[in-house]
């Protein structure tokens, strides 16, 4: 019987198959936003084709069972910058390296130079990149070895920004010439405000550290207008190329005309509430704290008594023990209890709970407006009085608050937010529109101002109730936002019944004529099926005579912005005019709809026509 042969889909070990030359190289392009050039191509390994060990993450995996992760990490760049040199590209080769593999790296500089150079790959074309998955334990100890590389030409990148190990104490410490942003936060930032947040924050950082940004993961056209808006200079994904052994040599004609498009993205902002933090900065709470001190539950009702005598605009003082509150003094109450006949004689030494509320109200510093606005609906009303607690998100005591201050901060934070968010309809309100215009004529992007009202809102909101009222504006936000391609068209709301549209698409006109037919027909189902049935409803005009109004409509007045390819003179308040103007104009024709040419426009821009502004801000 002969001996049995080795299975040939036994998996061979990591050292097999660096000896046999059996891993292979692919390339993935790497895009200068600005030129529209490649920068140059991160170098990734495969494993044998067709082989459980053709996926870079199973054979890492199984070069860290075999222990030779850092022999895998070496033979991966010699592999890469083999087949880098074969293919004879021009721009950099990024190259991906653990902390350890690139300890080493330094500690053989003489023999990666002449690799280098035995390669014909110029030092200074290498790009370092610190995987994620790298821990370093003793960052200081890393610093010379990072000035090393730097030395001979190399330069440095932290990958995959935003996961794992890249944090802000290595991008401080290591000071990268490049950070590249995880896909994670690229991957759908179009549409996703919080990622948007995220790679904001970065972006301001890389602005005062002057490392460079390469934006991960970009598969489409939508994330890639949003990233090249925001400033970042460069990307990487599969919408500008997959890996492969043979990678283009330049960027695709789609990728090149996504670049070059004339429209701008429609950034996904954050909404913002009355449940938000202030404007300011910190938490409404914050705005309303009284740093007051507090007694310990031993104290007496001479303590209290001295305290009050001693800090004469103190409304009451909160009882702790060990850090806790426990109990509430008002001064008020405390005070005309103790100024009767012989109280303090007989109560001054007794202990304060005896005159304390030792149920108070009690907030958290985290508490959000929304909480307190509900604080102030509810049926508990002690805080008036008595005043409030404040304590830290652990539960200890951090200050006092009164039921003025309360009605005050809410008060402030709601009007404030407003002016970023409808409450209503939880769209952009006149900041962010203000804003999205300044864009627009600061990239000189043509653009439709589209004004939007509806006819006879307030007497269908005087017959049926602000109820009732509300659910049609929402309605209306609804239709619009329907019509509205999110990544070109910016819907906001002004307030009541107004709201503005600016157009990018193509198409806005058909959008436009959509709206309308969509909410005049969508509109009548509010009605009671009696004044569905004669039309509308009977009412009062402005000098209270009576009147029949038909069914709400929608009135759309446009004008049109155009770029001229040169700075633009005219302002958001500007433009926010002109297209009230049109939308008057709207309201008196039979479809609903009105365009201001774009002569006209100019003219009307320039101050030519009487237009009355309407400020945003």
């Amino acid at each position: 019987m002969q001996p049995r042969s080795p299975s040939r889909s036994a998996t061979p070990r990591i050292d097999e198959l660096i000896a046999r030359r059996e891993l292979s190289a692919v390339f993935q392009p790497i895009i200068d936003f600005d030129d529209g050039a490649i920068l140059g191509y991160e170098g990734l390994i495969r494993g044998p084709a067709g082989t459980s060990l053709e996926a870079p993450f199973a054979l890492f995996s199984q070069a860290l069972a075999e222990g030779c992760t850092l022999d895998l990490e070496q033979a991966a760049a010699r592999t890469c910058i083999d087949a880098f040199a074969r293919l004879d590209f021009d721009g950099k080769l990024f190259l991906n390296f653990s902390a350890g593999a690139i300890r080493q790296l330094a500690e053989a500089r003489d023999d990666t130079l002449a690799l280098l150079r035995h390669r014909g790959v110029d030092p200074q074309r290498i790009v370092i990149e610190l995987t994620e998955q790298s821990t370093i334990p003793d960052v200081a100890s890393f610093l010379p070895v990072i000035s090393a590389l730097r030395t001979v030409g190399a330069q440095f990148a932290l990958d995959d920004y935003g996961t794992a190990n890249a944090s802000m104490n290595l991008w401080v410490r290591l000071q990268p010439d490049v950070v590249k942003i995880d896909r994670f936060f690229i991957h759908g930032i179009s549409s996703d405000s919080l990622k948007f947040e995220a790679v904001r924050a970065m972006q301001h950082f890389a602005n005062a550290s002057g490392a460079r940004l390469v934006a991960e993961g970009i598969e489409d056209e939508a994330d890639l207008i949003v990233v090249r808006d925001m400033g970042i200079g460069c990307g990487q994904g599969y919408f500008f190329g997959r890996p492969h052994a043979q990678p283009a040599r330049r960027v695709t004609d789609d990728a090149h005309d996504a670049l070059r498009a004339g429209h701008i993205a429609v950034f996904p902002e954050t909404t913002r509430t009355v449940s938000s933090a202030s404007p300011s900065g910190g938490t409404a709470s914050a705005k309303m704290m009284v740093h007051a001190p507090a007694l310990p539950r031993h104290a007496t009702n001479n303590d209290v008594f001295e305290l009050f005598n001693r800090l004469p605009d103190l409304h009451a003082v909160a009882v702790v023990e060990h850090d806790e509150p426990v109990a509430l003094i008002n001064r008020r109450g405390f005070m005309d209890r103790y100024a009767l006949p012989y109280h303090r004689e007989l109560f001054g030494k007794r202990p304060c709970l005896q005159f304390a509320n030792a149920s108070p109200v009690i907030i958290e510093q985290s508490m959000t407006v929304e909480q307190m606005a509900k604080l102030l609906a509810s049926d508990d009303q002690r805080y008036l009085a008595d005043g409030f607690v404040i304590t830290d998100n652990d539960g200890k005591y951090a200050g006092l608050g009164t039921g003025e201050n309360l009605v005050r901060a809410v008060t402030e934070v709601r009007i404030e937010a407003a002016r970023y968010a409808n409450p209503l309809t939880f769209l952009p309100g006149n900041i962010p529109i203000s804003s999205h215009i300044a864009r627009l004529l600061g990239n000189d992007a043509g653009f439709y101002a589209s004004y939007v009202d509806l006819n006879h809102f307030k007497p269908f909101n005087d017959q049926y109730g602000y109820w009732q009222g509300d659910e049609v504006l929402k309605f209306a936000a609804a239709v619009l936002a329907d019509v509205c391609d999110p990544t070109r068209d910016f819907l906001g709301h002004v307030g009541g019944d107004d709201f503005l549209i600016l157009f990018q698409s193509e198409d806005w006109q058909d959008r436009v004529l959509r709206a309308i037919h969509l909410f005049n027909e969508g509109a009548q189902r509010f009605y009671a099926p009696a004044d569905r049935l004669a039309g509308g409803i009977h009412g009062e005009d402005r000098r209270g005579n009576p009147t029949f109004f038909g069914f709400v409509t929608m009135a759309i007045g446009c004008v049109r912005v155009e770029s001229d390819g040169g700075p633009s003179f005219y302002s958001s308040e500007e433009i926010a005019s002109v297209a009230a103007l049109a939308k008057r104009r709207a309201k008196h024709e039979t479809s609903g709809f009105v365009l201001i040419d774009a002569d006209e426009s100019v003219a009307l821009l320039r101050g030519q026509a009487d237009v009355v502004a309407m400020p945003f801000d």
